[in-house]
């Protein structure tokens, strides 16, 4: 066992990147991982990672070793998961990665009552935008927005959520209000960028079964969606949030909605466009890895989110 847990240190720091990232992982302190580190490079008489107090590389030999020895790791965590799962409720960590909007709109007000159905489970979110690595950061499953889907990856639709194009009372009567897509090419269009590769989220509408993006004049930019809301509350333009964000927002007035069907003209084609939804997929990395706390989790999610957003 002394070399099971001198492994699962070893490829955890690699991929926490330092010591005491490893011992973060596994909860324990950061002289035991040290030393488990130490007893395996012993019983194999190599050295395999050459340490600093504030970082780490992996050697030749620890490259190499490393390699072999990752999948082994991931393996007997699932296995120890679906056997412990054999005798009682989902427990242990639960370490989800979300878009940062969604974490925090969606998810912080629902996952106390998660916590409290099951009270063995630890549930960590990590709210980020950027691309995450399921193996390196140790976790369990992602929600991201389909735009941001990677190839590889087994990835479930779980929302539908409206998506709202907005802008303040004072900037429609500054700059005068839109009606059709293609007249945001004569406005202030504030932008979400993607961090992972800086693309622009799509403005995307389906008219008469074809899908178009709206021509967009990007004034502001940013990759953070809540800020782009507050850019539009203080009326600096046009911008495309989610139902999550847009709606309490409308409702105090802060954003006027924007192409609303009850908005349309009866008769006018050109400005019937419907709004492409933002889709949001609960994704883990192979199928063995919808273990029964991620099930439960993808449960929870589908009794708790809004009926009009399920997928």
């Amino acid at each position: 066992m002394s070399a099971l847990r001198g492994i699962e240190t070893f490829v955890k720091a690699v991929e926490a990147g330092s010591i005491a990232g490893s011992a973060r992982l596994l909860g324990i302190s950061a002289a035991a991982a040290s030393q488990n580190v130490q007893r395996l490079e012993s019983a194999l008489g190599v050295r395999l990672l050459t340490r600093t107090t504030r970082s780490l590389a992996l050697t030749d030999d620890g490259a190499d070793y490393y390699d072999r020895v990752k999948g082994l790791v991931r393996e007997l965590e699932l296995a120890n998961q679906s056997v412990a799962a054999r005798q009682k409720e989902p427990s242990g960590r639960l370490r989800v990665a979300a878009t940062g909007a969604f974490a925090r709109h969606v998810l912080s007000p629902i996952l106390p009552e998660f916590s409290r159905r099951y009270p063995q489970l630890t549930v960590e979110v990590l709210a980020t935008d950027r691309n995450v690595d399921h193996a390196r950061e140790s976790l369990d499953a992602s929600i991201r927005i389909g735009a941001a889907l990677e190839p590889g990856l087994v990835a479930q639709c779980i929302a539908r959520v409206p998506s709202l194009f907005c802008a303040s009372p004072d900037y429609l009567a500054r700059a005068g209000r839109p009606a059709t897509p293609e007249e945001l090419s004569q406005h202030d269009c504030l932008v979400f960028r993607f961090p992972v590769d800086g693309r622009f989220l799509r403005w995307g509408f389906v008219r008469n079964g074809l899908h178009f993006d709206a021509p967009v004049r990007a004034r502001m930019i940013s990759d953070d969606i809540d800020v782009l809301a507050r850019m539009a509350q203080a009326g600096a333009g046009i911008t495309r949030l989610g139902a999550f964000i847009a709606e309490p927002m409308i409702a105090r007035g802060e954003l006027v909605e924007l192409f609303a069907e009850k908005d349309v003209a009866d008769g006018s084609e050109e400005a019937r466009a419907r709004i492409d939804p933002l889709e949001f997929f609960l994704c883990v990395r192979h199928r063995r890895e919808l273990t029964p706390k991620v099930t439960a989790l993808r449960e929870y999610l589908q009794e708790k989110l809004p009926m009009e957003w399920r997928a």
